[in-house]
């Protein structure tokens, strides 16, 4: 009896979405990592072992947290974006010996002999932030106070992350505006921060454009803002590129002109479970272009599935959304979390297959990357947590009305 009681309210489906994207990221980590084991000099259970370790307590995280009350997870957001704003402008202090470079990009920080990503840690501490000062305002002067706010928070979270990973900060900024669309902010905060902020990146990319990329100049502050133009202007210059021009791979279009190969093998139904021949050329194939592995290897029926199972869990926060009638934290919450989980993977699988500039966005708990992985594992544990004290609120009030109602004297009007 008891253990039912402790079962009782457990959002199944949010499991099984989440138990679905486990079984492909052990599938694909056997499948994408060959380059990951050769550059280790391991046995492939080396890296593999210590993804799958990272995959297991992310689930044991999300496990426990999801019987944990959500008035103490939103006190823990606030720990968590305190926590991940110290460690992200730490990266910006030359020489700090607690910053970590991997593939030419400053994203990482080692703390007690564990290497993490800031900005992942950060994307979690943002959303529940925004959603607990979104729903505390009431009336207009309040709103107009809450949403300057979070402007506020946004913008002194998403500038660290920008120097580092610019698609990162404004995949974050899309959230916490649609957050505010949820939230209900009046149109015209909406509509000038929209206008605002296309007109800082315009005018930030001719800047870039013409000042450093098109004379070789070094940015000295945004260093990476060079390489990124770069990409976008890549990116349109092949789509303009005729089809019957020789094409020839290069060190600068290598990832690109790879994953569109492995996309093309892959057909309608791919080559089959770990006969990716791409695999071992691709770079990073483990991690931002994994999506290119399993069309290859599952074809397109696959990557349909995958997609589906993506914007299934955003169907669920909607539905779920819906019951969380008078908790509007509640709502912002689950939906934040979700809309980052999906747009996120969206991004990546559009980068994978040839439809976008390379960003560097993994694939929500399927990419290579320890962060990731219990960070994304966090997400799914917090959204079960609101659900399940939702679903238990729900039927308390129920019990309620069903007592009270049964203590109404009954009156025969015959008489």
């Amino acid at each position: 009896m008891e253990i039912s009681k402790f079962t009782k309210y457990i959002d199944r489906t949010f499991w099984v979405l989440y138990f679905f994207l486990l079984a492909v990221a052990i599938i694909e980590l056997f499948s994408a990592s060959s380059m990951l084991v050769f550059k280790e000099g391991n046995s492939i259970l080396g890296p593999i072992g210590r993804q799958i370790l990272f995959l297991l307590a992310g689930c044991l995280l999300a496990f426990v947290c999801q019987f944990v009350r959500s008035k103490y997870l939103t006190k823990m957001g606030y720990i968590i974006l305190g926590f991940a704003l110290l460690c992200l402008y730490s990266l910006l202090i030359p020489g700090n010996p607690y910053a970590v470079t991997i593939n030419g990009a400053t994203r990482w920080i080692r703390l007690a002999g564990i290497v993490f990503q800031p900005a992942e840690v950060g994307k979690l501490g943002l959303i529940i932030v925004v959603a607990d000062l979104l729903t505390k305002a009431k009336t207009d002067a309040e709103k107009r106070k809450a949403f300057y706010q979070t402007l506020l928070l946004t913008a002194v979270t998403c500038l660290p992350i920008m120097k580092g990973n610019l698609s990162t900060a404004l995949l974050l900024a899309g959230i916490v505006l649609l957050m505010w669309f949820l939230a209900r902010v009046p149109w015209k905060y909406i509509l000038v921060t929209i206008a605002a902020a296309l007109v800082m990146v315009v005018a930030a990319y001719f800047v870039v454009e013409y000042a450093y990329v098109r004379t070789g100049k070094k940015a000295v502050f945004f260093k990476r803002a060079p390489m990124q133009v770069k990409r976008v202007d890549d990116f349109f210059a092949e789509r303009k590129q005729p089809a019957t021009t020789e094409f020839r791979i290069t060190d600068d279009n290598r990832q690109r002109s790879l994953s569109k190969v492995a996309v093309m093998r892959g057909g309608w139904f791919g080559v089959g479970p770990g006969q990716s021949q791409e695999r071992d050329y691709l770079p990073l194939a483990y991690e931002d272009y994994i999506f290119a592995i399993i069309v290859e290897e599952s074809g397109i029926f696959g990557a349909c599935a995958l997609i589906f199972l993506y914007l299934a869990i955003l169907f669920r926060a909607c539905f779920a959304s819906t019951k969380f009638r008078g908790d509007e934290r509640a709502m912002l919450t689950v939906m934040g979390l979700a809309l980052m989980i999906t747009c996120q993977a969206f991004v990546s699988m559009a980068v994978s297959v040839g439809l976008g500039p390379v960003t560097g966005q993994p694939l929500p708990l399927i990419s290579h990357g320890g962060t990731s992985a219990i960070v994304t594992s966090l997400y799914f544990g917090i959204m079960m947590a609101v659900s399940r004290e939702q679903e238990q609120m729900r039927d308390k009030q129920k019990t309620v009305i069903i007592e009270s109602n049964q203590d109404v004297p009954v009156v025969n009007l015959d008489e």
